[in-house]
């Protein structure tokens, strides 16, 4: 009965812990419509590492070092907003960044349809233009940095699950981080399928909606943990 009890909790645990990697996950779908499931595991595989580590590091600083842990607490929201803010931003920037170079390269082509004297060099340089642009949007949607600061922002208040499972000893405490491993790769597989299903539908504004999302997301976090 114990044990059935410590799964439960250890599940809806991962549950609550894993929101914020769902929305994020969601806005990973957005930006990015025809992810391959190589890029779906990486970024759930991601979250899902992160949410099982900062648990243990939170039952290790509490067990180990509390009061320096709860000094350290009060800067959780500020790093989770700076890191969320920072990504959304630059999401949305990007995002506009390439839709104002798709909309120069169709004026060009409109323009070039009357013109047969575009030389070859011409045409190079603006399909590696083209190209350069691509690799930059793919890098802000699945760049290792990316996806490490968003793991980091998304589970570091999943630190203070430490003061929850402070009375487990190792192996339970280890039992317990897996579980919420496994349901946060779960559920942010999840968000992931329904952001791409909305991505393909929402096209050009799909990257905006989903670095707005990231700031919300970042902001949510801070006010929560600032003044709840």
């Amino acid at each position: 009965m114990l044990e059935f009890a410590f799964i439960a909790n250890s599940i809806l645990l991962g549950i609550g812990l894993a929101m914020d990697a769902f929305s994020v996950s969601v806005a990973n779908g957005l930006n990015d419509a025809n992810m391959k499931k190589s890029g779906k595991i990486k970024i759930a595989g991601t979250f899902a590492f992160f949410q099982f580590i900062m648990p243990l590091i939170g039952w290790f600083l509490v067990t180990r070092i509390a009061e320096k842990f709860e000094k350290f607490q009060k800067f959780i929201p500020w790093i989770a907003l700076f890191l969320l803010l920072f990504i959304g931003i630059d999401m949305i920037i990007e995002s506009i960044k390439d839709s104002e170079e798709k909309k120069e390269t169709k004026d060009d082509t409109k323009l070039q349809k009357g013109e047969h004297n575009l030389s070859s060099d011409e045409a190079k340089n603006k399909h590696e233009k083209s190209s350069d642009s691509a690799q930059k949007k793919e890098a802000l949607t699945l760049g290792f940095m990316t996806l490490m600061l968003q793991g980091i922002a998304t589970s570091i208040d999943a630190l203070s699950v430490g003061f929850t499972i402070s009375d487990y000893g190792f192996k339970p405490a280890l039992l317990c981080s897996l579980i919420i491993a496994v349901v946060t790769f779960i559920i942010c597989i999840i968000g992931l399928r329904i952001g791409i299903h909305f991505g393909t539908k929402l096209s050009k504004k799909a990257a905006i909606l989903g670095g707005s999302i990231l700031i919300f997301i970042g902001l949510e976090i801070f006010i929560k943990g600032l003044f709840f």
